[in-house]
């Protein structure tokens, strides 16, 4: 075999090499549909709160904050989400469920993060800490 042949040869081996291996496909969390807010910010929600949130297949938010109610859009990417409350309904209430309230749009602004976990959606933000977990309803 010449020299110009081994040459060749080394080329294309080492170009094979170079091939990339396919990735497995990040599947993201599947957040549709209407969930109960169990906790947020490491508190649980008060019993029989109204407390929901909702995510509807073209993005947009909305849901009960524990007093009012909000809209909003949100964005999933993978596991990668975020909330984004655009307005709200006014209207006062007791102040458990207000300081409830707080908590919770508190925790919205927050979140970077969906996870499944035992059923639940659990939604964190950039250090990991947990600020919404969520039943589905």
């Amino acid at each position: 075999m010449s020299t110009k042949s081994l040459i060749i040869v080394a080329a294309l081996l080492g170009l094979t090499a170079c091939q990339s291996i396919p990735s497995a496909e990040i599947t993201g969390v599947e957040v549709q549909g209407s969930w109960h807010i169990e906790s947020a910010q490491g508190q649980p929600v008060i019993d029989y709160s109204p407390a929901q949130l909702i995510f509807a297949a073209d993005g947009t938010l909305s849901g009960n904050n524990s007093c009012n109610e909000f809209f909003g859009q949100y964005q999933l990417e993978g596991s990668r989400l975020t909330l984004s409350p655009a307005g709200h309904t006014m209207k006062a209430c007791v102040d458990a469920l207000m300081h409830q309230e707080q908590r919770v749009m508190q925790a919205m602004e927050q979140i970077t993060l969906a996870q499944e976990s035992k059923g639940k959606l659990v939604l964190k933000d950039d250090n990991g800490k947990i600020q919404l977990v969520l039943s589905k309803k």
